[in-house]
């Protein structure tokens, strides 16, 4: 493609990044629902849990064994839709913060529950910030209208779940023995993601090395502060097999990781730095991908957008996760047949999941027939 139409194409898709892309097929499901469809009104409730890890999570800036989660249900003429709000500490929400915020969701003044466009709009328009907790009441409505045209997402969107892609296993900055460990556990996945961003980046990747050669990702979660460093660390890490990197320097840099994408000799992935769609407008020059996740984007809505507006953009994808239960897992598992990686093993984290849905198998992420986003209460 020569530059011409492709500048071309990438200034069209900005253009109406926030406008066609967002007329999703679901919008078009209002007009031939069943009249048992329309009467009642939808209940709305939701709870705190929190989340505990099988390991201490350690990032370039940060240490945790818990993440606190807020779990979301929305009942409908007796059908439930389940959601999901994770909240590690980065994204500033907490307990406090989302059942505040849903506290003002009313979702019993709208007679059509699969008016997706109206309602998340409203919700979104409530209050700034407070994207997990807009995402749990995305994910809840999300799941009830699957069940009520008795379908799973995935296929109301049209995607072949078998090209769900393999999913990445996360290992958690630690000592060397306890690395070890961790690699051991997750031996039947094919891709293994490295914490990185602290002085041991260099013994975290030779440790793992010492014990297997599988394929590795890499995420720095901003923890580097200077660009030629960074840079070094790249060619580095395509020595040692690196696919990808995400998010290497703060995301306030733009700067910085903008030169970081230019030398880099693998993709460059953007994660803090890009959020929702108007961040993925700013940024597609300054990285090579995009990091989505539903806690990031306000659910399973805004993140099909995102994933239409970076194909546009010739940008790589990444489908992510936070620590979360197979709710919010199994909901970003309807994207998955969309995008170039995945690493969504955030429920694999956890020791107490309250749901099950998506598994995965021999490292690829198979995605159940069971409607909605198809998940059971455990």
């Amino acid at each position: 493609m020569n530059r011409q139409r492709r500048n071309f194409l990438k200034n069209s898709a900005l253009a109406i990044g926030a406008g066609a892309f967002t007329e999703l097929p679901n919008s078009l499901f209002a007009k031939n629902i069943p009249e048992n469809f329309r009467t009642g009104r939808m209940k709305f409730s939701f709870r705190p849990y929190t989340l505990e890890l099988k390991h201490v999570f350690t990032l370039a800036i940060s240490s945790r064994t818990t993440t606190p989660v807020v779990l979301t249900e929305i009942e409908y003429n007796g059908i439930m839709g389940y959601g999901e709000a994770s909240m590690p500490p980065y994204l500033g929400e907490s307990h406090a913060t989302a059942q505040a915020f849903l506290s003002n969701v009313d979702l019993s003044k709208y007679e059509n529950p699969f008016e997706l466009e109206t309602i998340l709009a409203d919700i979104d328009a409530l209050a700034p910030g407070n994207p997990a907790a807009k995402a749990s009441v995305d994910i809840a409505l999300h799941d009830l209208i699957g069940k009520l045209l008795n379908q799973p997402w995935y296929n109301l969107w049209g995607f072949n779940k078998a090209k769900a892609p393999v999913t990445s296993f996360t290992i958690g900055i630690d000592k060397p023995d306890v690395v070890r460990q961790k690699v051991k556990e997750a031996e039947e996945f094919k891709i293994l993601k490295v914490k990185l961003g602290r002085d041991t980046d260099k013994e975290m990747i030779e440790t793992i090395r010492s014990v297997t050669d599988k394929p590795l990702t890499a995420d720095a979660n901003q923890g580097w502060k200077d660009k030629h460093y960074a840079v070094e660390m790249t060619h580095y890490l395509k020595e040692k097999g690196v696919l990808y990197l995400e998010q290497p320097m703060a995301k306030e840099d733009v700067e910085g990781n903008a030169y970081i994408t230019q030398h880099s000799p693998i993709p460059i992935l953007g994660d803090e730095a890009i959020q929702r769609l108007v961040d993925l407008k700013k940024a597609h020059e300054v990285y090579h991908g995009v990091v989505i996740k539903l806690m990031k984007t306000t659910g399973m809505r805004e993140a099909h957008t995102m994933i239409t507006l970076a194909r546009a953009l010739d940008m790589k994808i990444l489908l992510g996760c936070m620590t979360e239960t197979s709710c919010a897992i199994s909901a970003a598992a309807q994207l998955s047949p969309l995008v170039d990686w995945a690493d969504l093993d955030g429920n694999l984290l956890i020791k107490n999941d309250v749901y099950s849905g998506t598994t995965v198998v021999n490292g690829k992420i198979v995605i159940g027939d069971k409607p909605g986003i198809g998940i059971v209460k455990i």
